[in-house]
């Protein structure tokens, strides 16, 4: 009988050696007698899953601010070359950088960081937490619980995460782009960019190159997180390590940045294309026409990979930056709350 009932049977107590006139016999006892027994210090399995999707979301929001701030002057740069039809060079972005901060100011070159933050932090923290969930429904589906995933599945929820964020956070990135290539005295905050956009061109158009964008996060977001879970596989399996170190893992974030960039990158051109033509004098109706356009006008190479070179040193520094932020954020405060629950 299980503790918490009405009453409770104790065994027989047995007379023997217990002195005279004590009897065998059955004792109850009330309910109010006894002291219930509570589980406050043995965590549900609920409570369990709670914390690590709390732990996921704040170690991926702080991941995704660190990264992005460490390069925003590289993005902002990247993005007025992939909007523009001038021909991108190592040189010529130098004399870009140059320019901003002597006419505009230093902070100048993080101008439209407000929005990425914006963006990425709702951004990171629901990529990285659905990629925890993702590999764990996928684990339990392909029978791999508790294990590492086959190279499919650990392709497939990491399309799946980076699909699910950008779908939940896309007019974010929408204004952040606008934001990036116009001066402060079109849009002066995020909010006026919104209601500028919604009054002037159509709520629609928050959603302009979303197509282009969610058909790129798919082998970006799948070959980023591929490459970096398969990089600390092999780390582990050859070198008896359970963890990788902090520079080890930002060698695979890097690694996994520059993979899965440079396969998406002439969708991300489209993307910003689409995204910025109400204030850029062009009108984008499709992929494929955009596409064709920049093709035709810009060439194949130096209009659709324009700025890649930007991106290859960009790009790796912002993911071996994010990776390895949320994976020591995420160890960080597993270890807080392991010695919070030692000393209950």
């Amino acid at each position: 009988m299980a503790l918490g009932e009405p009453w409770l049977f104790c065994p027989l107590v047995s007379a023997t050696g217990m002195g005279n006139g004590v009897r065998e016999g059955q004792v109850d006892f009330k309910q109010q007698d006894v002291e219930p027994v509570t589980s406050t210090h043995l965590p549900s399995e609920d409570n369990q899953e709670k914390k690590k999707v709390l732990n996921s979301l704040m170690s991926g929001a702080l991941a995704g601010a660190v990264a992005k701030t460490a390069v925003a002057p590289l993005d902002r740069t990247k993005i007025m070359f992939q909007v523009s039809s001038k021909r991108f060079s190592a040189k010529e972005a130098y004399r870009l950088i140059y320019r901003t901060y002597l006419n505009e100011g230093f902070w100048s070159l993080w101008r439209g960081n407000s929005a990425t933050m914006v963006r990425v932090i709702p951004y990171a923290a629901i990529q990285f937490c659905a990629h925890e969930e993702y590999k764990q429904l996928l684990g339990s589906y392909y029978g791999f619980q508790g294990k590492a995933l086959t190279p499919f599945p650990r392709f497939i929820a990491g399309s799946l995460a980076g699909t699910t964020a950008a779908m939940l956070t896309y007019p974010l990135d929408m204004v952040r782009a606008r934001m990036a290539v116009t001066p402060k005295e079109m849009y002066s905050n995020i909010v006026h960019v919104f209601i500028r956009i919604s009054r002037e061109e159509g709520l629609k158009t928050l959603y302009r190159g979303f197509t282009p964008t969610i058909l790129g996060v798919i082998p970006y977001a799948g070959l980023s997180f591929f490459t970096y879970e398969t990089l600390k596989k092999l780390h582990a399996d050859h070198s008896g390590k359970l963890q990788p170190s902090p520079p080890e893992r930002l060698l695979f974030g890097a690694c996994a940045g520059l993979i899965g960039q440079s396969a998406s990158y002439p969708l991300d051109v489209v993307r910003r294309r689409m995204q910025t033509a109400g204030v850029m004098g062009h009108t984008y109706s499709s992929i494929l026409l955009t596409m064709q356009e920049i093709i035709r006008e810009e060439g194949l190479i130096r209009g659709l990979y324009k700025g890649l070179s930007m991106n290859w040193v960009k790009g790796p520094i912002a993911v071996g930056i994010s990776f390895t932020t949320f994976d020591l954020t995420q160890i960080l405060l597993r270890k807080l709350q392991h010695s919070t629950n030692v000393e209950r």
